[in-house]
């Protein structure tokens, strides 16, 4: 993919015509600044540096609907580290915040995944720009997503490497700041090369049933179409959604391979006008299609805690296969996509009531994470399981939501709720039945902690938790009970 300054500024237009929120000056001369700071560049594929790589990573910026800065951030991303081109320039021509953007990428340095090592003080670099900027992630989130398109022309090594650092690091990140289209591209670009094996397995198995499945689908559509219009008195926007190949292959090893039992392989997404309608529109499914008992899942009411919001229902189709129905708003819809990186969130520019920075706690868990002096290995143990593990989510009593790794315990829930809590929990109760600190606890449970004024951490506690947050405290009273 090309992308000249005049099919940027095209896309530009095609994705917001309202290009009054763009300074389209500053794009354009930015746009110019690069490509003669890259003059002579030439990318893998032999295209002109600027068009075949910049330009590109520019245009996915524009797609997730950022603003003027990211976008010049994008056009300029490369060129304090791969040319004369300094800071204090860009800082001087295009502001301090650009400067400051385009510097952070570059800091960020390589990122190399080989087998289970990674290089720490590089992935220490990469999640400190998290906590101090969340932009600069999705300016590498959009080059990665880029480089991934053009993997075909690297040598065969390189290929699997870049792949798996893309599965392995930046799809989980991109999970964690809910953009589930990023997540869905980079790894479906980086499956065929990191699994090439298992990637053809489910691809026939995907080609398969999509044949299968197609006609219903069709036939879904136009009776949900109907049946909308007549009581939401409009026709919402319904499209199609196929899972994405990576996604499917992680689902089917949960399944042992047994694809007659996924149902979301193909889903229909009801863009409405309101909260209510989303609800009204289930309802009215439901008058005409079967629900299939125990598939509900109420994302509105209970968002999952990366803060991912739809009503999802799953139907029988008589002669068919079952299918899946999302609901949501297009706020909802768009936020689900992109995440922290979606218009509404930056619409007003950062430190405003969607600033991310202060939307998603586990950002704040990780700056205090960067301050912790560990040894590389314990530095990797502690990342894999806190912020690249699969994820969970838990409810206090009240209805709050705990967000937590797979294999948390009971002495985690009470830790992450308060850590005064933690330090006296005695047990606790899990949907209303007493477990043991060490109960290890699965998604939506209910968790209630005991607590006793007598109960102390001690040695055998850290036995008891898998998250760096609750060993951290137990080991920081021990150290002071010490003294």
């Amino acid at each position: 993919m090309s992308v000249s300054k005049k099919s940027l500024l095209k896309h530009l237009e095609k994705v917001n015509p309202n290009t009054t929120e763009y300074d389209i000056e500053v794009i354009s001369a930015a746009y110019d600044f690069a490509e003669e700071a890259h003059k002579g560049q030439k990318r893998a594929n032999g295209d002109p540096y600027m068009k075949g790589h910049c330009g590109p990573v520019a245009k996915h910026i524009i797609d997730m609907g950022m603003d003027t800065t990211l976008i010049c951030a994008a056009l300029l991303h490369d060129t304090i580290e791969d040319t004369d081109v300094t800071e204090e320039q860009i800082t001087e021509k295009f502001g301090k915040e650009v400067g400051k953007l385009v510097a952070g990428v570059s800091k960020l340095g390589k990122l190399k995944y080989r087998g289970n090592e990674r290089h720490v003080e590089s992935l220490r670099k990469f999640f400190v720009s998290v906590a101090q900027d969340v932009r600069v992630v999705i300016l590498k989130l959009a080059d990665r997503w880029h480089n991934l398109e053009t993997l075909q022309y690297l040598p065969e090594p390189k290929q699997q490497r870049i792949a798996l650092e893309s599965i392995m690091i930046y799809a989980p990140l991109a999970s964690r700041l809910s953009m589930g289209k990023v997540v869905s591209i980079i790894n479906d670009l980086a499956f065929p090369y990191a699994y090439p094996e298992e990637y053809n397995k489910t691809k026939n198995l995907m080609v398969a049933r999509l044949k299968k499945a197609d006609g219903t689908i069709k036939k879904m559509y136009r009776g949900i179409m109907v049946e909308l219009s007549e009581n939401l008195e409009y026709t919402p926007a319904i499209d199609k959604r196929v899972k994405g190949t990576y996604s499917l292959y992680k689902k089917l090893e949960r399944k042992r391979w047994n694809i007659e039992e996924i149902f979301d392989i193909v889903a229909l997404r009801v863009i409405t006008k309101s909260v209510a309608d989303c609800y009204r529109a289930m309802g009215a499914v439901h008058n005409h299609w079967r629900p299939v008992p125990g598939r509900i899942k109420d994302y509105i009411a209970v968002p999952k805690p990366n803060g991912y919001q739809s009503l999802h229902t799953a139907v029988f189709t008589g002669d068919g296969p079952i299918v899946e129905i999302q609901f949501r708003t297009l706020e909802m819809h768009e936020f689900n996509e992109y995440g922290v990186a979606s218009h509404h969130y930056y619409k007003s520019g950062p430190n405003t009531k969607h600033d991310p920075q202060e939307s998603f706690a586990w950002i704040e868990q990780l700056r205090e994470f960067q301050n912790a002096d560990v040894s590389p290995h314990i530095y990797l143990k502690r990342l894999k399981t806190d912020f690249f593990q699969d994820r969970i989510f838990l409810f206090t009593p009240k209805g709050d939501v705990i967000d937590l790794p797979v294999g948390a315990t009971v002495l985690d829930f009470a830790y992450a709720v308060h850590t005064e809590i933690g330090s006296h929990a005695a047990g606790g109760k899990i949907n209303g039945k007493f477990v043991a600190l060490k109960t290890v606890l699965h998604s939506e449970d209910i968790v209630e902690i005991t607590t006793n004024s007598k109960s102390r951490p001690s040695d055998k506690w850290l036995e008891l938790c898998v998250t760096s947050t609750a060993q951290g405290r137990i080991r920081k009273f021990l150290k002071h009970k010490k003294l």
